[in-house]
């Protein structure tokens, strides 16, 4: 099985592509349209700025290859800023459009008795126990590392959430489109896990 990890010069390409190696299915690294929407599912990586990951989706026409993709049902990861990047906007440093792929908001940490960014290991709650998703799992710890979270318009699309002074999105889910707000190849067991049920999801 062939997982299309989307290179768009913004992500962290070589982490998720051994993970998705270790876990048994074919890596492709590719910004090629045809290769993306031939590839059994779709992992969206991302780090750094939401404007600047945009704007490289943009340019590169990717950004209409991952609604293509959703709009097929294909089945699509985001990862930490990848998630983010599914959502309407960001607003970080100053205000973005984003795939619009899920409704939502990604906005940055009040700030308060915490630090941001928000850096290390956080327990899950599933919203959702009966998904997929987390079929033979028990809740644990993964992790985390960003500034910026997301704030989902439907509720339902939410299926796991943290505690960082206040709720946080940490797993977003609709049909056959995912986002991850941690790093699961960072993550131990639990996120080696999630990223396996997600490969599952796919054949």
């Amino acid at each position: 099985m062939a997982i299309a990890i989307v290179d768009y010069g913004m992500g962290n390409l070589h982490s998720v592509g051994k993970a998705v190696e270790r876990l048994g299915y074919k890596p492709l690294v590719t910004g090629e349209r045809d290769e993306i929407l031939a590839a059994d599912g779709i992992i969206l990586p991302g780090v750094g700025a939401f404007g600047d990951a945009m704007e490289q989706l943009r340019e590169t026409s990717l950004d209409s290859v991952m609604k293509e993709a959703a709009d097929a049902g294909k089945p699509l990861l985001g990862i930490c800023l990848g998630m983010q990047l599914l959502f309407s906007r960001s607003e970080e440093h100053g205000n973005h459009e984003g795939l619009n792929i899920l409704p939502g908001s990604v906005v940055r940490f009040a700030g308060g008795d915490y630090k941001v960014p928000h850096m290390g290991w956080n327990s899950l709650q599933f919203e959702k126990r009966e998904h997929p998703l987390f079929a033979g799992l028990e809740e644990g710890h993964v992790y985390f590392v960003h500034s910026y979270h997301v704030l989902p318009e439907v509720q339902t699309d939410l299926l796991a959430a943290t505690d960082y002074g206040q709720p946080v999105t940490a797993i977003v889910g609709r049909g056959s489109v995912y986002g991850m707000q941690f790093h699961p190849e960072k993550s131990g067991e639990l996120g080696m896990s999630l990223l396996r049920n997600f490969l599952l999801l796919t054949t």
